[in-house]
């Protein structure tokens, strides 16, 4: 054993593996910037924020101010067609879920409605924001693709298929999101009993009705398309027959179901039902018809119609402009507070 030949290789020094390489990366000698607080370019800061911020929320609360809206609660609405009933109870019976009820209540427009006008329905105590709510559906179904029994999404259990005739046929379209469908529908009549007449189409979102939501070969017969498909087992009707008004508007192109596809991020949201264009409508009260099918009572849930009108910025939503005024405020206030320590400390060194 030769004892300068080990000394040679480096055994009496045995090489660090740990030690990083001498880069001015890893060595962490990079050049670098560090600003440095002053008063000077602090305060001006905060100043400056407030400045911009109060104006801005100023706009955004007078525009969100000024749009219409009005509204009524119709959940415990009282059922027309049976006296000292109301539509909850009944719709609280399983075994009476069938049963039609409808019910009239009043909608009093404080002030008269311009321009266009646009009717929304709204849900208190509904959760669609669930991780399991959201993921249950199938979007290869949605935009268009044929699907079998075996091929439909996993996502939908247990709302993927039904038995139809001894055979587990696919629903169309499949998942918890389709099958909780809002399907109240809504008649408003004026004083003088003259109907309003809206429209339910462009409502969606451009993307939504032209490339998530696609209905499948052949297109032009949906009959035909939808002929190995079943409903889904909350609905009274097929997805081919959501809409007898128009038949442009049914399928998965049907738009107050891709507006109820697109879930909503807190559980008390409202969704657009119809709108009106270029209508004036006076201010008085209305009688609002409603075909009462949307059960909400039994996980104490309520719900609501609306009118509205809109403003460059959207729908009435007053926390925008109240958030940029609050933020605008407090960044004053903390700008004066820190002047004043910055004058009396410059003092008390000076002395």
């Amino acid at each position: 054993y030769n004892i300068e030949s080990a000394s040679v290789t480096g055994l009496d020094e045995p090489e660090d593996s740990k030690k990083p390489d001498n880069t001015a990366f890893k060595q962490q000698r990079l050049p670098a910037w560090q600003p440095i607080l002053t008063p000077k370019s602090v305060l001006p800061t905060f100043f400056i924020i407030s400045f911009i911020f109060i104006p801005i929320g100023a706009v955004l609360f007078t525009t969100s101010d000024g749009v219409r809206e009005d509204f009524v609660d119709y959940t415990h609405c009282t059922n027309s067609l049976v006296p000292n009933e109301t539509c909850a109870s009944l719709r609280e019976n399983r075994t009476r879920m069938n049963e039609p009820c409808t019910c009239v209540v009043n909608i009093t427009l404080n002030t008269p409605m311009t321009g266009n006008i646009y009717m929304y329905y709204g849900l208190n105590n509904f959760f669609q924001n669930h991780r399991r709510y959201v993921k249950s559906r199938d979007d290869n179904q949605l935009v268009g693709t044929h699907v079998t029994n075996t091929s439909i999404s996993k996502d939908c259990t247990p709302y993927r298929t039904d038995t139809v005739n001894g055979y587990q046929a696919p629903i169309a379209p499949c998942g918890a999101i389709a099958n909780s469908f809002f399907n109240d529908s809504f008649t408003l009549q004026q004083e003088d009993g003259n109907t309003v007449n809206y429209l339910t189409t462009g409502i969606s979102w451009y993307t939504d009705h032209t490339v998530k939501f696609n209905n499948p070969f052949p297109s032009n017969n949906l009959t035909a398309a939808f002929s190995t498909y079943t409903k889904p087992k909350f609905w009274n009707r097929y997805v081919q027959d959501l809409d007898t008004s128009n038949i442009n508007n049914n399928g998965y192109k049907n738009e107050a179901l891709e507006v109820w596809m697109r879930t909503a991020a807190f559980p008390k949201f409202r969704k657009l039902y119809g709108r009106l264009v270029n209508t004036n409508l006076p201010s008085g009260t209305y009688s609002l018809k409603i075909n009462y099918n949307y059960p909400v009572t039994a996980f104490g849930g309520r719900k609501r119609f609306i009118i509205s009108t809109t403003s460059w910025m959207g729908g009435k939503n007053n926390f925008l402009g109240i958030a940029y005024i609050v933020v605008g405020c407090c960044s004053f206030v903390v700008g004066v507070a820190l002047c004043i320590i910055h004058f009396i400390t410059r003092h008390k060194n000076v002395e």
